[in-house]
């Protein structure tokens, strides 16, 4: 069963998350949302993308009844397509457009961040980063992201506590550009994908560039050695952690 799926509407595509229960990351999810994404880069009838979730969540963030069981080179092989993956998003030369369904937790919510324009579900879900209450270190890539979004006080709130904040507060913090009705939330995303797909892509991608290009440079260049957060994951068994972080709650 397929973790990503891709449909199409004229010129606007959908990347939708489609695994249940709440769109948890893993491996799998990663690879298909890597070739999709790279599929859709490469597709020039595609002027838009939008990025949603199945069911009541758009992303839960890292799946830890299964990652923490990965061997070492897996989870070096999810550190490193995680960096890749909310790279090219951020990075990506076409408009895309967040469709914030339910809770936006972790991986998720850097998802959302990564996006060009972010339209919530008015609803009781949750958006955040919990890394520092569960235990795992930030990527290289998801930490630039969150310094370049947010703002500080917004950052220094969610990164630092990992408490997470409503679809209302999320707005008023401008982590959220709108918010609309859940029945509006498709149609809303594609009104926003239609206007901006309808800019010209050369200039869309130059001046995006221009605004993201010195944090995506910074990303770029550590990874070209290897995040080195890697062995901060192996040395202080933040994802074993995690695990437990999660059997307690249940």
């Amino acid at each position: 069963m397929s973790s990503v799926t891709v449909d199409r509407e004229g010129e606007i595509a959908f990347l939708k998350l489609t695994k249940p229960p709440v769109n948890a990351v893993d491996l799998q999810l990663l690879r298909e949302a890597e070739a999709s994404m790279g599929a859709l880069e490469a597709d020039d009838a595609v002027r838009a993308i939008i990025v949603t979730g199945d069911g009541p969540c758009f992303c839960a963030g890292l799946d830890l009844k299964v990652v923490p069981f990965y061997s070492p080179e897996d989870q070096k092989e999810l550190m490193d397509i995680t960096n890749r993956v909310i790279t090219g998003v951020y990075g990506a030369s076409k408009p895309i457009i967040a469709a914030v369904n339910g809770h936006a937790v972790a991986g998720g919510f850097i998802l959302m961040m990564s996006c060009d324009y972010r339209v919530g579900a008015e609803g009781s879900y949750q958006m955040g980063v919990s890394e520092v209450r569960v235990g795992i270190p930030f990527p290289i890539s998801t930490m630039e992201v969150l310094k370049s979004e947010l703002t500080p006080a917004m950052a220094r709130r969610l990164i630092l506590t990992g408490r997470p904040i409503g679809p209302r507060e999320a707005l008023e913090g401008e982590v959220l550009d709108e918010l609309v009705a859940p029945e509006r939330l498709i149609p809303r995303a594609l009104e926003k994908a239609s206007e901006l797909g309808a800019l010209s892509t050369l200039v869309y991608n130059r001046v995006k560039t221009q605004l993201r290009g010195d944090t995506i440079r910074r990303i770029r260049q550590v990874l070209e050695t290897g995040d080195p957060l890697f062995k901060m994951w192996q040395q202080d068994r933040s994802v074993e952690g995690a695990a437990g972080f999660l059997e307690r709650k249940d």
